[in-house]
């Protein structure tokens, strides 16, 4: 007689945890956050709870709001990838930088990386072209192609409507020099062009009177919005700009390059100086009792990109080439693989990163 067969165990699922998530913009670099947003999907270990985000960042936080209301995880990363394949899409006909045939072949030329742009005949053109004349000048219609990229892949129903994570979209009021914050209910077409509307591009975004530019100036992304409204304690930042460079610049383009990463980073370096503060206070015991329930110990964890984003300059922000945000994204996908590897055990007891050390100390 046959032995009846044992039944296999079931394999024991990990934990699922909460996070939430900061999101920078950087143009075409958000290809790279890009990756990131689609491996912690395909992995499945983490729930998002919050997202603020900036520019190409707020553009990649709505597609994924929009995909993980209309069919979960899998939807969110089928519309991250759409939403970037049109971008490349629009950006072959309407973009004016592209890379010429000396920077296409890295195998021709090995002294030149393959997607740098240095000295991009090109982009030199176009800088100096947008620096003599404002965007209502060479602009007077205020056509914005990225409008029809997001009409097309983004339902604005699902966002407002969407109770799978909240979202927080910054954008810079031009006339009072302050951040201001749309949340999901708020959150439309103009809400987006608003927050990546770099000045001398775009035509600043008008919106219920008031009228609005990139949110980097203000907030890239603005943290306290993830303090006050979110339960999880766990902030996960998603760099694009690199915090710190070994070289100093001498090039008009490196100069103007680091110029715009210290610019867009300065916000983000005061609220970590804040909440190192808070951790202080909090781990110090130096709150009365009455205030503690106030104060929440944030715990901080970051995916930095500056290996690799040091090896590009601005002007690849402006490269749409769909092999370059492939390259973006697996290099995204595989930062994630390791940092989730590395701190899963970590998300809700502690941070991972040292703020004083790796932010605020010279």
């Amino acid at each position: 007689m046959a032995k009846p067969k044992s039944k296999s165990k079931p394999t024991k699922q990990p934990q699922k945890k909460t996070i939430n998530l900061a999101l920078q913009g950087g143009g075409s670099h958000g290809a790279y956050t890009w990756g990131v947003l689609d491996y912690l999907l395909e992995d499945d270990r983490l729930d998002f709870e919050g997202v603020s985000a900036t520019s190409a960042g707020a553009m990649n936080a709505a597609a994924l709001a929009y995909g993980k209301a209309k069919g979960g995880a899998q939807m969110g990363r089928e519309t991250l990838e759409e939403f970037w394949r049109e971008i490349s899409r629009s950006g072959q006909v309407f973009s004016p930088v592209k890379r010429s045939a000396f920077e296409v072949s890295s195998e021709m030329h090995p002294f030149m990386p393959n997607w740098n742009m240095a000295n991009s005949a090109m982009f030199s053109f176009f800088e100096n072209f947008t620096h003599a004349l404002s965007p209502y000048q060479f602009n007077p219609l205020n056509l914005n192609p990225l409008r029809d990229v997001i009409e097309r892949t983004i339902d604005f129903d699902h966002v407002n409507a969407c109770d799978c994570m909240q979202l927080f979209i910054t954008a810079t009021n031009v006339q009072k020099g302050t951040a201001r914050v749309f949340e999901n209910e708020d959150i439309d077409i103009d809400v987006l062009l608003a927050s990546a509307a770099l000045p001398f591009l775009f035509h600043a975004v008008s919106i219920k009177d008031h009228h609005y530019w990139d949110g980097g100036y203000m907030g890239n992304p603005s943290l306290w919005p993830l303090f006050y409204k979110a339960k999880s304690r766990d902030i996960l930042m998603i760099h694009l700009n690199p915090i710190t460079r070994d070289e100093v610049p001498r090039e008009s383009y490196t100069i103007e390059n680091r110029m715009n990463e210290i610019t867009f980073n300065s916000s983000l370096l005061k609220e970590l100086r804040a909440i190192d503060f808070v951790k202080k206070l909090i781990n110090e015991d130096m709150l009365k009792d009455e205030y503690k329930d106030q104060y929440k110990d944030i715990l901080f964890h970051a995916i930095r990109a500056d290996d690799v984003m040091c090896n590009l300059t601005i002007a690849s922000k402006f490269d749409t080439d769909w092999g370059f945000l492939r390259e973006l994204r697996d290099l995204g996908r595989d930062q994630a693989k390791t940092w989730l590897d590395d701190h899963y055990d970590d998300i809700g007891e502690k941070g991972s990163v040292d703020i004083q050390k790796d932010y605020l100390s010279e």
